[in-house]
């Protein structure tokens, strides 16, 4: 048998990365992750009868989506135990929407959340759900947990908004943000308002938009409804999982493989240069419900 040498640099790199690793699921309560693997859990929930033949969102079946998907995402027996895995009773919660007039966060998943935080024993006034005013929100300001809810949409500055973009009001200059097709997003993980306070990112794929051109874009003709979500504790894993549905998605409409433009490239630097969470495919498990 030979034995493979490691350098000390690469000890100390991998080190790192395990570190800031570790600092993403730090404020998870509990022992989530006790199933420890070098991949990162994701949860593609579909159904059918979230929408209905006029688009209309059915909340009922909302809150059976986001219970089906912590329980395989906690590995718990119900969803009562899985949310008490994730939030506590003395949390202070924000529940970080997305307030964009033409795809905004279903208000039925937000209440759906809001319910859920409520069942495990958070007061309400220590509950807010706020998007472009987090930074002022009193709740915001003395959160201790927060949950991270945005649909997918391509985006003229990003490529994608998704949920990793879905902090970048908690900085009062979102601009900073926008050089090199807004490379630097997972920095956003720094911020004081937000470090070490993430428990669950949901992206929303009920009607997710998957082409347009300039800052203000909408078509309907370029939503489809793939009516569902994806959900995890790494927002890296989140959008990667989702930026490849999207992909495969484009190709399909338009026969071949058109590239986002800009690129999507903060979600793959999230991983490869910020260390924030997994993009590789290969290091994404995804269950599907």
């Amino acid at each position: 048998m030979t034995t493979k040498k490691i350098s000390r640099r690469k000890l100390i790199k991998d080190a790192a990365k395990v570190s800031l690793a570790g600092a993403l699921y730090f404020s998870l309560p509990g022992n989530i992750l006790a199933k420890s693997t070098n991949k990162s859990r994701v949860v593609l929930v579909q159904d059918q009868a979230v929408l209905d033949a006029d688009g209309a969102v059915d909340g009922t079946v909302v809150r059976k989506m986001l219970d089906r998907a912590v329980v395989s995402l906690t590995d718990a027996g119900d969803a009562a135990s899985a949310w008490q895995r994730i939030i506590k009773p003395d949390d202070v919660v924000g529940i970080k929407t997305n307030s964009w007039r033409f795809l905004p966060t279903p208000p039925e998943l937000e209440q759906a959340l809001k319910e859920r935080v409520l069942q495990v024993g958070v007061k309400e006034e220590d509950i807010s759900i706020n998007d472009r005013g987090v930074l002022k929100d009193p709740v915001f300001k003395r959160a201790t947990a927060l949950i991270n809810a945005r649909p997918m949409r391509t985006h003229n500055w990003a490529g994608v908004g998704t949920c990793i973009k879905n902090y970048i009001m908690f900085t009062p200059k979102p601009s900073s943000y926008h050089p090199d097709s807004c490379a630097d997003l997972a920095t956003l993980f720094e911020l004081p308002e937000v470090k070490g306070r993430s428990r669950l990112h949901i992206l929303v794929m009920f009607t997710p938009l998957f082409h347009g051109i300039g800052p203000h874009h909408f078509n309907k003709a370029y939503t489809w409804p793939y009516k569902g979500m994806i959900v995890g504790f790494d927002p890296v894993a989140v959008d990667a999982t989702g930026l490849r549905i999207l992909t495969e998605h484009r190709k399909e409409y338009f026969g071949e493989d058109r590239p986002l433009n800009p690129p999507a490239k903060h979600i793959e630097l999230a991983d490869t240069r910020h260390h924030l969470g997994n993009a590789d495919a290969d290091k994404i498990e995804v269950v599907r419900l």
